[in-house]
């Protein structure tokens, strides 16, 4: 494939819900600009876009990939994204390099949520926008009716360009509302025909709705359109373009993926009347800690984002950049500018799905690979070294979902912290962390199929077999009375023996006050040197687990008299005496359970407002209060029992139809509920 400027390339995403046919139309374009000779099915694992073994296993795409092609003299630069929540990560960073959004809707299904979060995203992006009504030749297929779902969720810039010939099985062509000209595929490819005449009455009302529209976003065209001077297709499309790459005007077209039908129609408006990479001219960036704007210039200095890493156990790490200024050659050596090191990008390549095409260069607006950069992961900017910029960050949704994994065998655990390392690199969502309390290693993702493909590619890609096992509550242990105790240590083994005796008290403090260690030790029963043993002590003692098993927190403990003696008595037999009587004291303290109080925050339609506060209210939690949020939604404040939302990104989704989201952060402890302690005890004993 050649080089191509700026000017003549067009970087785009299809996004959309899972299942509206993203995958397959990338195939469709393929297949009609001639890059492959024949239409893959997503059904059959043999499209050029899903390629990893886990895609073909499901059959859905799990992460983005690349599908360049040529298009009457243009690169078309398709990135195909996943449509399930849990890989939402990929949507987020193809818009982020992308130019244009293609919203590929089902006819049959109509705006899904999938489609409504990925809007969402674009919007905040400021992202030009265009939607292809997919699906026509299926059975319940309604252009109308998808077209007055767009408009009643999106707005009054939803604007069809082209309507349907026919509909389910009758599907056969589209009209173009700028040419009123008719495009036929009964033998496969388009032929021109005129309108046809059951449809000539509607074309006509919608292309004058058209017109109108267009006209008015130009004073020269609105005033010629006024005194009887129709502007010809040329001059609309062109006018379209403007309103396209202002985000103000969000073309419809439709088709067919599997026909294939339209598809062509859908390439050529990408060219005509999608903005170019020109269209970002300046970069808000970050230089000497200072934020400054930036010309992207073809004839500057070469500045590459990556935004997305794709570990291959075979070729090694794999970055897919865009090329945000200058131009870029095989062969040189750019400054990462998060780690300072030099990365020298030896071969430089397009992707088209798994397969690379070496490439000498790739100039400012470009999509390209380089393999085996050493130091460089999703997110970075390279540049030349001395100019210290930084691109702006990727936007990284937060995980909402855990689970405690471990290596199954000591090889396996030998393995396991690099392939966690590369798989974060190709995956920066997935966050593991080590929580000291319950002793388990997490994984956190965006949900049940995201953590369980990590789990496949983990041991796939790096040989590593992991067991998963439910997430533990950290929960932990005080004391509801006062109590005193005597910690005596005592051993005698021939020679110097240990000998030790400490007199403590304990009592409650208030929820959040934590640990107080009270010295009243008076006559020297105790000498000074050995009283931060006993509250040594008392301090592991409490991190070990007191009477139940859980970490102890808010008491204080009043060390108020001991006894020692002169040669057998040291720091480490008052650190027993401590220990030992802790553990007496808590014994008669009456020990409680605390359990961590989570706040939650859950947007969702206001439809779904009582079904979710029934939940909440179900699973123990207190609802703080509502907020009306923009779309017409609704965001449910609550304070709940963490135990209670360890799945809530599962149940959500299902009780939602997946248009809830939640965020959630640890508030408090607060006791357990009497009723709930025998199960949690014995849940605790289980575990030892």
């Amino acid at each position: 494939m050649k080089v191509y400027p700026p000017e003549k390339i067009r970087n785009v995403a299809l996004v959309g819900h899972s299942g509206a046919g993203k995958t397959t139309l990338a195939e469709a374009l393929l297949y009609r600009a001639g890059t492959v000779s024949r239409l893959g099915r997503v059904e059959d694992g043999n499209t050029v876009t899903d390629f990893d073994p886990e895609e073909h296993e499901r059959g859905l795409s799990l992460s983005l990939a690349l599908a360049p092609f040529e298009w009457h003299g243009h690169k078309i630069n398709v990135i195909d994204t996943p449509g399930s929540p849990d890989f939402i990560a990929d949507v987020y960073a193809a818009l982020h390099v992308a130019d244009l959004a293609v919203f590929v809707v089902s006819a049959v299904d109509g705006v899904e949520v999938g489609t409504e979060r990925a809007w969402r995203i674009a919007e905040e992006f400021e992202l030009p926008r265009m939607v292809f009504i997919n699906k026509l030749d299926k059975e319940q297929a309604s252009f109308d009716r998808t077209l007055d779902e767009l408009r009643d969720r999106f707005g009054a810039g939803i604007a069809p360009i082209e309507l349907p010939i026919g509909e389910e099985a009758s599907f056969h062509g589209v009209a173009d509302l700028f040419t009123d000209t008719a495009y036929i595929y009964d033998s496969g490819s388009a032929q021109e025909a005129a309108i046809p005449d059951e449809l000539a009455e509607k074309e006509h009302e919608v292309h004058d709705n058209l017109v109108e529209g267009i006209v008015v976003a130009d004073d020269d065209l609105l005033e010629r359109y006024l005194e009887g001077d129709i502007p010809d297709a040329a001059e609309l499309e062109k006018t379209m373009a403007v309103g396209v790459a202002n985000a103000t005007v969000f073309p419809v077209v439709c088709g067919s993926a599997t026909g294939p039908i339209a598809v062509d129609r859908l390439a050529t408006f990408i060219v005509e009347i999608g903005p170019s990479p020109l269209r970002r001219s300046t970069l808000t960036v970050t230089a000497a800690g200072s934020e400054v704007d930036v010309d992207l210039r073809t004839d500057g200095d070469p500045l590459v984002q990556v935004f997305k890493t794709i570990a291959d156990p075979y070729v090694g790490q794999i970055s897919l950049f865009r090329v945000l200024s200058g131009n870029v050659k095989a062969e040189q050596s750019l400054q990462n500018q998060r780690s300072g090191s030099d990365e020298r990008l030896s071969k430089i390549s397009l992707m088209v799905g798994k397969e690379s095409e070496a490439v000498d260069q790739l100039p400012m607006g470009d999509l390209g690979a380089v393999a085996k950069l050493t130091d460089t992961s999703t997110g970075d900017t390279l540049s030349v070294k001395g100019q210290p910029v930084k691109a702006p960050a990727m936007e990284i949704p937060s995980p909402v979902l855990a689970t405690a994994i471990r290596a199954k065998t000591q090889a396996d655990t030998d393995k396991l912290a690099n392939a966690l390392r590369r798989i974060q690199q190709e995956d920066p969502v997935l966050v593991v962390d080590r929580n000291a309390e319950t002793k388990q290693t997490l994984l956190r993702g965006m949900g049940e199929t995201h953590l369980a493909i990590t789990v496949q590619r983990l041991s796939r890609k790096f040989g590593v077999e992991i067991a998963t096992e439910p997430v533990r509550v950290p929960y932990r242990e005080t004391i509801s009375r006062k109590a005193q105790a005597e910690g005596k240590y005592k051993k005698q083994s021939g020679g110097h023996g240990q000998f030790g005796v400490a007199q403590l008290r304990v009592e409650p403090t208030q929820r959040g006050e934590g640990f107080e260690f009270v010295d009243e030790i008076k006559g020297g029963s105790i000498p000074r040197q050995f009283i931060p043993a006993v509250q040594q002590g008392i301090v592991e003692t409490m991190a070990d687990g007191g009477v139940i098993g859980f970490p102890v927190v808010d008491v204080r403990v009043i060390c108020y008299d001991g006894k020692y003696h002169s040669v057998d008595s040291s720091e480490m037999s008052f650190k027993m005496a401590g220990r030992l009587g802790f553990k007496a004291a808590m014994q008669d303290a009456g020990p409680i359970i605390l359990e961590p109080i989570s706040k939650i925050a859950v947007s969702v339609p206001s439809t779904y407002q009582g079904d979710v506060m029934g939940d909440l209210s179900s699973r123990r939690g207190q609802v703080q209060g509502t907020e009306a949020a923009s779309g017409g939604r609704q965001v449910i404040t609550a304070l709940v029992p963490t135990s209670e939302i360890m799945s809530y990104a599962v149940d959500l989704r299902s009780l939602t139809q997946g248009w809830g989201t939640f965020s959630s952060e640890h508030d408090h402890y607060q006791e357990l509920p009497s009723h709930l302690t025998d199960k949690v005890v014995a849940e605790a004993q289980e575990d030892d």
